[in-house]
């Protein structure tokens, strides 16, 4: 993926590391923090929230803190963070949407997170997924970078939010499953293409819409549905592709 100079303004984060070298993308606690708090609460709201008021039941307040901050760098958890007021505006309209819609902005914030796609995305549906698969891919490019235990514990987090996502299945076993995928998923990948300067057809050529496992056909449906509930004008004549963001009224970066 291109680092184009204004996505970190968005939202976005590239090097090395990532979040997932701590825990995977608790879809349980992000669902419950963000049932609980209005979409325009502030990052001091939800840090009262997690660390003071303990909303999320943790232990311990350094159970609190870590998570609280695990939780910033996944999803930024501020609307001054324009991917996530983006996905916040989002996130109420199709409950069935949510575990992906975490994901895909997990996978906007985690380099270690979005490399593993690619072993993901490479199973056939049903296919068994080997935590040594995982390790492999990890360790690949530098095989001194990381602990055998590290690439165990790195492992386990990543499959461990793959799974929440809808595309693994098991517990001591994973196998490729397929992730519900809404026109909501749709419209957050088309917006994540957008913000790498992409337009027309080549949005639905983007890695963001490939990670939603649907043909052309199905996508183009997709954007059909949310033009009709408001959220994007999606225009198709033959060959020619064009996609409006004008009722989201994204945020914008700054040059």
């Amino acid at each position: 993926m291109e680092q184009l100079p204004h996505l970190t303004q968005i939202g976005f984060k590239f090097g090395k590391n990532g979040a997932h070298a701590a825990r995977s993308m608790m879809i349980q606690e992000l669902t419950q923090l963000l049932m609980s708090l209005p979409e325009q609460a502030s990052l001091d709201e939800y840090r009262a929230n997690i660390i003071d008021a303990n909303l999320l039941h943790k232990s311990s307040e350094n159970a609190r803190k870590l998570t609280f901050r695990h939780m910033v760098d996944l999803y930024g958890l501020s609307p001054q963070v324009p991917l996530f007021k983006v996905f916040r505006q989002l996130w109420d309209l199709s409950e069935e949407s949510q575990p992906l819609l975490a994901l895909q902005l997990a996978v906007a914030r985690d380099p270690l997170l979005r490399g593993s796609a690619e072993v993901i995305l490479s199973l056939e549906p049903g296919e068994l997924l080997l935590r040594e698969t995982m390790e492999a891919h990890l360790a690949k490019d530098d095989p001194d970078r990381f602990s055998p235990a590290s690439l165990k514990s790195f492992s386990q987090n990543l499959n461990g939010t793959w799974t929440q996502a809808g595309y693994l299945t098991g517990k001591a076993k994973k196998y490729r499953s397929e992730p519900k995928v809404t026109y909501v998923n749709l419209v957050f990948a088309l917006v994540l293409a957008h913000y790498h300067e992409l337009s027309g057809v080549r949005l639905f050529n983007s890695f963001w819409c490939k990670l939603l496992l649907k043909s052309h056909a199905d996508l183009y449906e997709l954007a059909h549905r949310a033009t009709l509930r408001g959220l994007i004008h999606f225009k198709q004549a033959s060959e020619v592709i064009e996609v409006s963001f004008a009722p989201l009224k994204l945020p914008e970066f700054k040059d």
